[in-house]
């Protein structure tokens, strides 16, 4: 298999579960956050993360395009702008909304995915903004689906927590 393949179904797999998984949330709870402890986004946040955790990310590593505002430069991010404490992240308004910017991230994926091709995959060595050390593009791209994947397992425990009744086929998507 190549990074091309893997990365492929790894991004396939884990938005089809990911979507699953929004399919449980009402609206009505998009506020709701875990009650002990400090710094837990809201589920709104939450869905609103998970839509920008894997194409953005990859649209950056393949095209340099971060989505900052322009003028701009990802390098002079501080650690209090670029990871800001949960009360300062973007909400999604609705499920619906976090439906469609999930789609389209998906979308982003699949098509960087493409742009990239095996080459620059298996041999790009890429530094990432946060971590200088270099790596295969495929390597980090491949982070970055663990990106999804980890926020992915974060939903399935709030929806736990809420009571909702998911179990191991939800988390997997078996």
């Amino acid at each position: 298999m190549n990074w091309t393949e893997l990365l492929k179904a790894e991004i396939q797999s884990t938005y089809v579960v990911t979507e699953g998984l929004l399919a449980l949330v009402d609206d009505d709870t998009l506020e709701w956050k875990p009650s002990p402890g400090s710094n837990w986004m809201t589920i709104g946040q939450l869905l609103k993360h998970i839509t920008q955790c894997c194409g953005a990310p990859l649209r950056g590593f393949i095209t340099g395009d971060w989505g900052l505002p322009e003028g701009m430069d990802i390098s002079e991010l501080t650690p209090e702008k670029d990871l800001p404490p949960a009360e300062k992240l973007p909400a999604v308004q609705s499920v619906a909304e976090a439906r469609q910017l999930l789609q389209e991230d998906k979308r982003v994926a699949l098509e960087m995915l493409t742009a990239c091709g095996e080459e620059g995959l298996a041999h790009n060595p890429t530094p990432a903004p946060w971590d200088p050390t270099e790596m295969l593009l495929g390597h980090r791209l491949l982070q970055m689906v663990d990106h999804l994947k980890q926020h992915k397992g974060q939903l399935f425990y709030y929806l736990k927590l809420q009571g909702k009744p998911v179990n191991t086929h939800n988390l997997w998507g078996m």
